[in-house]
């Protein structure tokens, strides 16, 4: 990670401080004593830390018991820093944190030891709140229309991380009582549900947050079973379409330090990209994510067992090879092996630059289902089901509108500061999309850039990776709010020239194949042979 500035010089949130003892001559008020002690730590430019009464109530014990010397747990919110806690210096248990990646459908959390600023482990669920609904805009018609509805969404998502934080704990030998800290890193709406505040104005014009900046909230507020004194810090956001998660990926990918231009994207329910630099940066948001959440087909799933996750043509034979996740028999097909899908059968001719599935290539795997044609991925005999699994004309027709909006938007915000996509020299690729898809298959459908791979670069889940450096960096602290204050959003609903950009994208790959120059769009011989399992 590249070095750089900053005005909050702490190596770890937890200070070890030896204070000297009051005397007749030198009769400086505890919490003052204290005060000075962090100052010096902190640097000068730092106000002394606010501090909750229950610490100073409990403070002249604990620096008497512990013959002045202790270990400071701080934090940082907005405009200063925070003063967590107190311990003995001598108190040999660990002081951990949480750090949360809050997202619509899954949810995962890290635990973090403050004082080593090592991960301690790692888990990751399914947000309850889909038991309400499955979408974010479910979910906001029920806070809205529902009596104690927002309650209950909120409470869901307590819920379910005080069980899977206690779990984490006792995994690794603690308990709840030793996590102080907790950053939480979501989309706007998800950060607004776990705050409790009504996201009601978000889904309607002029689509404004009740606060892009929250402050700094007590863990017990929430009703998070944590340390009494624990603090949470919620990323901010810009809008309602850029949410902290994206704050959180800028962070991690480095993005605001680069000199060079570098694109970051993260799909998930939408595509969210961000193009920039150290001095300037400029986003946009679409939905061009259902393709890779199992949302675009009727045998679409979430990555799990049984999931086709990988398809690729045999070299010799030409016939379909599916993988499944776990090796197991398949029952269902999840994003990456839905773009992997298309692209084979776009090669082997199997549809054609418009998408459609070409009845003289498809042989008898084409069957018609309720009126509309489909193509049959696996035999009944070997589907986990026992079904046969299908991909429609329709799915296709979805999956094309999908990757026609991905590569608009990177086509439209790459125009707005004078660039072509195939001028991208880096391109980050956060989340599910950087981990698991081939970004051949995406290049082959025309849904990313034709770029060498080598400009392409995975950087994980970067949500929880900029929620983890809050807790094991404290210098980031200060880099945030210049994150979002160098970010420029795109409303691409108002631009006028993404619905022409996005006709041309609707082909296979695109309209204009000089866009595309790998994509070798002459059919594969055997083109009628067998899908193998």
């Amino acid at each position: 990670m590249t070095p750089h500035p900053s005005s909050l010089p702490l190596q770890s949130w937890v200070q070890e401080i030896r204070l000297s003892e009051p005397s007749l001559k030198d009769n400086t008020a505890d919490a003052d004593r204290l005060w000075l002690a962090l100052a010096a730590r902190l640097g000068p430019s730092e106000q002394h830390p606010s501090t909750d009464w229950d610490i100073l109530y409990s403070l002249p014990d604990m620096l008497r018991k512990s013959a002045y010397a202790v270990q400071a747990v701080l934090f940082h919110d907005t405009f200063r820093p925070v003063l967590v806690d107190i311990l003995p210096l001598a108190d040999p248990s660990p002081v951990y944190g949480i750090a949360v990646d809050l997202g619509t459908t899954r949810i995962v959390i890290r635990l973090v030891d403050l004082k080593t600023r090592s991960v301690c482990g790692e888990t990751a669920f399914d947000n309850p709140q889909i038991a309400i609904g499955p979408d974010i805009l479910s979910r906001v018609h029920y806070s809205s229309n529902i009596d104690g509805g927002l309650e209950r969404l909120q409470q869901d998502a307590i819920d379910g991380l005080n069980r899977e934080i206690a779990g984490l704990c006792l995994a690794a030998g603690s308990n709840p009582e030793r996590v102080f800290l907790m950053s939480v890193s979501g989309n706007t709406t998800m950060s607004h549900f776990f705050l409790g505040l009504s996201p009601y104005h978000l889904i309607r014009e002029p689509y404004i947050p009740v606060v892009n900046r929250p402050p700094i909230v007590s863990a017990n507020q929430l009703g998070l079973k944590l340390r009494p004194t624990a603090k949470v810090f919620v990323f901010p956001n810009i809008g309602s379409y850029f949410g902290g998660d994206l704050i959180s990926g800028i962070l991690h990918s480095g993005l605001h330090r680069r000199e060079e231009t570098a694109l970051l994207v993260d799909v998930g329910t939408n595509a969210e990209v961000v193009l920039g630099n150290a001095s300037w940066m400029m986003a946009c948001a679409g939905a061009a994510g259902p393709a890779l959440e199992g949302g675009v087909t009727r045998m679409g799933m979430m990555a799990g067992a049984g999931a086709i996750d990988r398809v690729d043509i045999h070299p010799e034979t030409g016939q379909l090879v599916i993988h499944t996740i776990g090796d197991q028999k398949p029952k269902g097909i999840c994003g990456s092996g839905i773009i992997d899908l298309a692209a084979c059968l776009f090669r082997k001719g199997f549809i054609d630059v418009r998408g459609k599935l070409v009845p003289s290539a498809c042989g008898n795997r084409l069957m018609d289902r309720e009126g509309i044609l489909a193509f049959r991925i696996v035999d009944a005999s070997d589907s986990a089901t026992g079904e046969a699994l299908f991909l429609t004309q329709a799915d296709i027709d979805s999956l094309i509108r999908s990757k026609a909006a991905m590569y608009t938007i990177l086509e439209t915000l790459t125009a707005t500061v004078g660039m072509t996509p195939q001028e991208l020299q880096s391109v980050l690729i956060a989340g599910t999309f950087g981990m698991f898809i081939n970004p051949v298959s995406a290049i082959t459908i025309g849904m990313i850039p034709d770029l060498p791979l080598e400009r392409y670069r995975a950087i994980g889940n970067s949500s929880l990776e900029g929620a983890t450096l809050v807790l094991i960096q404290p210098e980031v602290m200060t880099e945030i709010p210049n994150i979002q204050r160098n970010i420029t959003y795109m409303e691409l609903n108002v631009n006028a020239d993404f619905m022409n950009r996005f006709s041309a994208a609707k082909f296979l790959p695109h309209t204009d194949p000089k866009l595309f120059p790998s994509v070798n769009r002459k059919p594969i011989d055997n083109a009628d042979g067998p899908v193998a399992n």
